[in-house]
């Protein structure tokens, strides 16, 4: 076997690499935002704290307000130091997040710390409020920034252009997932594969050896490898060298593609990057957390939403002939049953009516895009998810979490296969993964591929960040029937 030669992967070495590219105006003009963000978040947070601490500029208060203007170059300092401008962190993911509340934590402790070496007497209620505050602003600002980002990729702009490099069906899966998804940013806009095979819904410009000639010639700046055997160690080695003179990005999905997060580590040994994948945590004080903190907030807001709640009560029954809460039986955890509750949203004589319908869906489920059976308020309720209100009392109950899997019926289970199973290892939620990506809108197996990665990847930060997704999802109505 030659030197340009690892298993099927063949490489011309003789071949000129690419030159280096220069990096897309649009990551320039965020990244420069970004900054310009930060600078903002850091200068109204220092003169908050000279206004909220201090009232009024004085003699003692000049040095302050000096240090609330240096505030905002120190700011973007410590996180340039942290690599929070670096381009793959735009626009996806928590990293971005994590890494400037870690600047933030930094930054107190350094103040604190120099403060007490210097013995520099420093108004503890300034750094209390400037630091604090200017890592809030910091966050929402930047939070803002990827909101408009991710409108601007759900018009197809500010996109990396990507090249999938895998067997067929691999590279047709990620181009249906990322089309789906775009805020991700990435748009495969070719795909190298070993042998001509089906139509992958891109341009196949090559085969493995092309893969640094096929990435000049369209311009693209990002190489996604999906696994194949053809790939081992040492070619994924020589593409980078082929990548790195273009200064093209090289990213690898491995075969768990489901696993991601704190689930993963790399761990070195022998000179060899191995990927440690931890079973998921069903059980012990992690799950104990999510269900003190399930009920705990499911009951304070039931309180609150009491008043709500009741007026939803009686105009369901002053609006159509019935009860106002539909009862139901679903199954939770372990396939235990329990009885669901909801405000109803059709007329009495549904379950009758069923058997006359046709369902829009694939799989198991039963939905129908214009159900004739939903009331008039019926439809309003479903639209913005307010008929699920009552299911707070299912969670205070025990019986559902405030995030999990869609809660299924008897019927619907005795279809389910071994690995759609894995779905009742956690309890059902109100919300999850299907509620914040299309919620009646997706495919019978994308609801379950998204249940599943829930109960892979399950954590509080998770249930966080999905309860914040629902608010917008919510808003929208989008795949509500």
């Amino acid at each position: 076997m030659g030197d340009g030669e690892v298993g099927a992967v063949v490489v011309d070495w003789a071949r000129p690499a690419p030159e280096r590219k220069l990096t897309p105006t649009w990551t320039l003009r965020y990244r420069v935002s970004a900054a310009m963000s930060d600078i903002i978040c850091a200068f109204l947070a220092g003169a908050a704290a000279v206004v909220l601490r201090f009232g009024e500029v004085t003699p003692y208060v000049e040095p302050y307000v000096l240090l609330s203007g240096t505030l905002p170059l120190l700011w973007v300092i410590v996180m340039a130091l942290n690599r929070v401008y670096e381009p793959r962190l735009i626009g996806v993911g928590s990293e971005e997040f994590r890494r400037i509340a870690q600047s933030g934590i930094a930054l107190i402790a350094a103040v604190a710390i120099a403060a007490y070496v210097t013995k520099t007497d420093l108004a503890r209620g300034y750094v209390v409020l400037a630091l604090p505050l200017m890592t809030i602003l910091t966050l929402l600002g930047r939070y803002g920034l990827r909101r408009g980002l991710h409108r601007r990729r759900s018009r197809g702009q500010c996109m990396r252009r990507v090249v999938a490099v895998g067997h067929p069906e691999a590279v047709a899966d990620l181009v249906r997932l990322f089309r789906r998804e775009r805020y991700h940013g990435m748009d495969i806009v070719a795909a190298c594969l070993p042998e001509e095979g089906p139509d992958v819904g891109v341009p196949v410009l090559g085969d493995f050896s092309d893969v640094p000639l096929v990435v000049n010639r369209i311009n693209a700046d990002t190489v996604a490898v999906l696994a194949c055997p053809e790939f081992d160690g040492i070619a994924l080695r020589r593409l980078a060298w082929r990548l790195e003179r273009s200064r093209t990005d090289l990213v690898v999905a491995p075969a768990l593609m489901e696993v991601a997060g704190p689930r993963t580590t790399i761990r070195p040994v022998a000179g060899l990057p191995l990927l440690h994948v931890e079973h998921p945590e069903l059980a012990g004080v992690r799950r104990l957390i999510k269900n003190g903190f399930d009920r705990l907030v499911a009951g304070v807001v039931l309180i609150l939403l009491s008043p709500l709640l009741l007026a939803l009560a009686v105009a369901v029954r002053a609006t159509s002939s019935g009860p106002a809460l539909f009862r139901q039986t679903r199954v939770g955890r372990d396939g235990q049953e329990f009885t669901i509750l909801k405000f109803r949203t059709m007329a009495q004589d549904a379950e009758h009516r069923k058997i006359q319908l046709v369902s829009d869906a694939d799989g198991v489920l039963f939905k129908i895009r214009r159900d004739p059976r939903i009331t008039r308020l019926g439809a309003r309720l479903r639209r913005y998810s307010l008929d699920e209100l009552p299911q707070l009392i299912n969670v205070v109950n025990g019986h559902m979490s405030l995030v999990g899997p869609r809660p299924p019926l008897p019927e619907e289970v005795a279809r389910y296969g071994d690995d759609v199973r894995r779905r009742l290892l956690v309890r059902p939620g109100m919300t999850g993964l299907w509620q914040v990506n299309g919620r009646s809108d997706l495919s019978w197996e994308e609801s379950v591929r998204l249940d599943l990665r829930y109960v892979e990847n399950w954590s509080l930060m998770l249930d966080l960040q999905i309860l914040w997704k629902t608010w917008s999802a919510v808003a929208r109505g989008a795949g509500a029937y």
